[in-house]
């Protein structure tokens, strides 16, 4: 008896195409929107920029057909807006976020930050008030915020944008005298109708860039420009943040800037910090040995040290840097209005750190501190590893 055929499994019926996610009405999108430029701490704290880019992303939310009351603008500027704003004190970020937002009617809600944060101790970002001073450094939890605006506690709004372009240095690199006041903002119950997307300017630990000179933060820009091709007022958010992410990366590659942007996800089936891409190693033409200006260095053990640090290691080599004095003498000989309103740190590292990046802000001025500290020292062995340093780090001395 022949043996009978095989039954052919049945074809597989393909998956239809997910249908495309239908952009909210302008009317029912709504924005928090917040530039911080001057702080209760003093002109030391100022930082031109997060007002004019919360400004820039007002005008994108008006082109797109969001009426202007939907959007909550909230600034600290150094200079006149020229349109109505909030304050963005404590006070009215608080009452906005816990009581306001909750009486609105709407679909999607966009929070913009720019200013001043810093990573605590326990690893939560802390973004910095308006009023905030040095004796009493008022902020807001951004984790109590967003788990605040993703319970019940705030109907609707069931898509969230973030946009939050703040450092994420350590808090210990700054010597604070006082600790950071804390506070846990209070929320509903848990729901299952938010998907978050926070799109953050730096990785753990990472300062995000300002450009002083134009008025705006790199990340903030960049994430401009991204929106610029598109009409508003939604847009695919994790689009949105390749987009961003790669002009950051034409301005690393520049080495305009060290910081890789984040990505976090929270939705009822998907909770997701997307880690950063490791910076690609530089490379000499020859291969993957580092020479001298030619990037990343090997440090002790085979380890392969970045431009920044390979500085920093030639900077402490000096032993005038463990002197606060005469690393002001040294400061004072820069002879440039880059480091004027730098905030300044006891600690060496701390204080070199800060002195490179305010450096850096403008092509060619770190060679200003080599010629510096070569002038207050002139032990030729260390000037030699300086100067490789800092073309590593900044490239060939402007002619």
């Amino acid at each position: 008896m022949p043996s009978p055929s095989p039954v052919s499994p049945p074809a597989p019926v393909p998956s239809p195409a997910p249908a495309p996610v239908a952009s909210p009405a302008p009317d029912r999108t709504f924005a928090l929107v917040v530039g911080i430029e001057r702080y209760g701490a003093g002109p030391a704290w100022d930082l031109p920029g997060p007002a004019g880019d919360a400004l820039r992303f007002r005008d994108w939310l008006l082109r797109g057909g969001v009426p202007d009351r939907n959007i909550l603008l909230c600034l600290a500027p150094l200079a006149d807006p020229g349109v109505p704003y909030r304050p963005a004190d404590h006070d009215t970020l608080r009452r906005l976020v816990v009581s306001q937002l909750h009486a609105l009617d709407g679909e999607l809600l966009w929070v913009w930050w720019g200013g001043h944060g810093v990573l605590d101790q326990a690893e939560r970002l802390r973004l910095f008030c308006a009023d905030a001073t040095t004796a009493d450094k008022r902020n807001l939890d951004l984790e109590s915020m967003r788990t605040t605006l993703a319970s019940d506690a705030l109907p609707g709004f069931g898509r969230q944008i973030w946009v939050v372009d703040a450092c994420q240095t350590f808090e210990e690199e700054y010597g604070f005298h006082h600790t950071l006041p804390s506070e846990s903002l209070p929320r509903g119950r848990r729901a299952q109708t938010h998907h978050q997307t926070l799109l953050l300017a730096a990785a753990r630990g990472q300062r995000a860039a300002n450009d002083p000179g134009r008025g705006t933060g790199l990340f903030s820009d960049s994430v401009l420009d991204a929106l610029a091709g598109s009409p508003g007022p939604w847009l695919d958010p994790e689009d949105l943040f390749r987009e961003a992410r790669d002009r950051i990366e034409r301005l690393r590659a520049e080495r305009r800037t060290e910081q890789l942007p984040a990505l976090w996800l929270h939705g009822p089936r998907r909770t997701e910090h997307v880690p950063a891409p490791a910076p690609a190693a530089a490379q000499s033409p020859s291969g993957p040995s580092a020479s001298p200006g030619s990037g990343a260095r090997p440090a002790a053990g085979g380890a392969v040290r970045t431009p920044m640090e390979q500085l920093l290691a030639a900077l402490l080599a000096y032993p005038m840097m463990t002197d606060p004095e005469e690393r002001q003498t040294m400061v004072s000989e820069l002879g440039t209005r880059s480091v004027e309103r730098m905030r300044r740190n006891s600690k060496p590292r701390a204080d070199l750190i800060g002195i490179v990046r305010a450096l850096s802000d403008r092509p060619g001025e770190l060679w200003l501190l080599y010629d510096a500290v070569t002038l207050l020292d002139d032990d030729e062995t260390r000037a030699a590893e300086l100067r490789a340093a800092v073309r590593a780090y900044a490239g060939a001395r402007p002619a």
